[in-house]
């Protein structure tokens, strides 16, 4: 055989084999990869950490009945942090996940979690709730500054500081209970926190 072919022949071969490998460790990869844990591209908000999962609490609603985040296991929660006496983002962030429900045609579990527990009373949350035509649609966890805390530090929230300061910010949280999804007030429409409870609900029925 001519030593030109010959090369040639090998090089194909070298080449071809090297196309089988690359195309086999993708595949590895992409099988290794759990599904939420990639870029976030499926997601309109900003993904979280893997493997982070949403504190556990028992607290009380704006009813005075117990609530408690392991009781809401087995559907996306969507979670935010408000207080009674706001009067700049927190009715926005409500409006928002209202419209969101909306849209979705259902209503998931969503949570107003308190960041002024001497301020938000039971009377105050469902005045608050009453006001953004949120009644029955979501629940406000209400507690001591104590049993907050915990809440607080598990979703990396920092308390009501002054009524200058207060961390806006929407949290999913599927249904094994891990935190997935964040999204700062600037970042989330109700289109966009819709889209991501769909996202997290399919991987529960995929």
């Amino acid at each position: 055989m001519h030593p030109r072919l010959l090369l040639a022949l090998v090089l194909a071969g070298v080449l071809s084999l090297g196309g089988i490998v690359v195309g086999a460790l993708g595949m590895s990869r992409e099988r290794a990869e759990p599904a939420g844990t990639g870029t976030g591209a499926r997601f309109e908000g900003s993904l979280m950490p893997a493997g982070v999962r949403a504190p556990d609490f028992t607290l009380r609603n704006q009813d005075g009945e117990p609530i408690r985040m392991r009781d809401l296991r087995g559907q996306p929660v969507i979670v935010t942090f408000l207080y009674t006496r706001c009067g700049d983002s927190c009715p926005p962030q409500a409006q928002q996940v209202k419209a969101a429900l909306d849209e979705l045609g259902r209503d998931v579990p969503a949570l107003a979690v308190s960041v002024d527990p001497t301020q938000d009373t039971p009377a105050s949350a469902r005045h608050f709730l009453s006001k953004q035509g949120m009644i029955g649609r979501m629940e406000w966890a209400l507690g001591t500054r104590t049993q907050l805390a915990r809440v607080w530090k598990g979703f990396a929230i920092q308390p009501q500081l002054s009524d200058a300061e207060h961390q806006a910010r929407i949290a999913l949280v599927d249904a094994r209970g891990f935190q997935r999804v964040g999204f700062p007030l600037a970042q989330a429409t109700p289109g966009a926190i819709a889209h991501d409870v769909r996202e997290l609900a399919r991987e529960q029925t995929g």
